[in-house]
């Protein structure tokens, strides 16, 4: 992996002014927001040259924008094909259901996409929307979670956080807030996901060091926070000396909460670190809820628009590239929410 270090200029401005400051961070170039790329590179060896104004560019998301993280995702896209001024654009959501993901693909084909960009619901499932789109060499790029296929011929590219990465800082995090002694819950996301086993491993892998340090439960809050607080209410009723809990999503530490709340806990009595970097989650670190949140960055439309020209350009498109997030704490919290930049 090779790294790109950029530095981003600082932008101050207030509160109010958060759909502005959400829009400039959609435009930053792709280069300022990549972290990373793999040395294995896919190269279209019969380039076309064609200008993305020319083509029908088509999004598949996989679930419901009532999550803030893929309203971020699928408004970046949608502002990303605007800038580069797509001939067409076209939106499905599948809203989790894996065959209407493929379906969605599918249509998109069908309704004459030439590029296409996919959030995919799961590690597996897309190979038929694969097939259909290599049949009529159509470039996709995957964003947010990686899914079986082959890079240069089912897929060219996947652009994603590190998960592991994140696993491993919110172990530290949490070691520092507990001093690394701690009785944890872990709430982890739906069981299969790419992106759960990485947060997984690499949290266990961070605490591991820390011998103070064990994991009392751990259960799946499937990416909900109904589901979350139902789990957590649960484990705090078997092990009332739980005091720091580790969720792989912020919508699963609103449930974490929720449930601390109804045991009658306070703020920072139990030690919550989560990933994801919504604006509540943020918020939350500032009322003493949430000790750390390491943002899982959502805004991929300029990267992704960006791979697909270099792709019909002949350029080299790296096979991985890993986007920069934001680590919020305790110490930058209140001006991240000044600044505007969680979603």
């Amino acid at each position: 992996m090779k790294t790109t270090t950029i530095l981003l200029a600082a932008t101050c401005i207030g509160a109010a002014m958060l759909t502005v400051a959400s829009a400039q961070a959609a435009k930053q170039t792709a280069a300022q927001m990549i972290l990373g790329t793999s040395k294995a590179v896919c190269v279209n060896s019969h380039p076309s040259h064609a200008k993305l104004s020319s083509l029908v560019v088509g999004f598949s998301q996989s679930q419901g924008n009532q999550n803030p993280f893929r309203a971020e995702e699928t408004r970046s896209l949608r502002e990303a094909a605007h800038q580069v001024h797509a001939k067409r654009y076209i939106y499905t959501n599948a809203h989790s259901n894996e065959a209407k993901q493929v379906a969605d693909v599918e249509s998109m084909i069908n309704q004459g996409a030439q590029a296409l960009v996919i959030a995919p619901l799961n590690s597996t499932g897309l190979q038929p929307a694969f097939a259909q789109a290599v049949a009529k060499h159509i470039p996709i790029i995957t964003i947010d979670r990686e899914t079986a296929g082959t890079h240069c011929s089912d897929f060219l590219s996947f652009v994603g956080s590190d998960f592991y990465n994140q696993g491993v800082i919110d172990g530290r995090e949490l070691a520092k807030a507990t001093g690394g002694h701690a009785v944890i819950a872990e709430i982890q996301g739906a069981y299969g996901n790419s992106v759960e086993t990485a947060r997984t491993k690499g949290f266990a892998a961070a605490i591991s060091k820390y011998p103070g340090m064990k994991v009392i439960a751990a259960q799946t809050g499937n990416w909900s926070t109904t589901d979350a607080q139902k789990v957590v209410s649960q484990i705090l009723l078997a092990h009332p000396d739980v005091n720091a809990i580790y969720t792989q999503s912020d919508t699963m530490a609103y449930g974490a909460i929720t449930a601390l709340r109804d045991a009658g806990k306070k703020p920072g009595q139990v030690k919550i670190v989560t990933i994801d970097g919504t604006k509540q989650g943020v918020q939350d670190i500032v009322s003493g809820w949430i000790y750390a949140d390491d943002e899982t960055n959502p805004r991929f439309g300029p990267i992704a628009m960006h791979e697909i020209q270099n792709w019909l350009d002949g350029k080299p498109v790296p096979q991985k590239i890993t986007i920069r997030d934001h680590l919020y704490t305790p110490a930058n919290a209140k001006a991240a929410l000044a600044s505007g930049v969680p979603y």
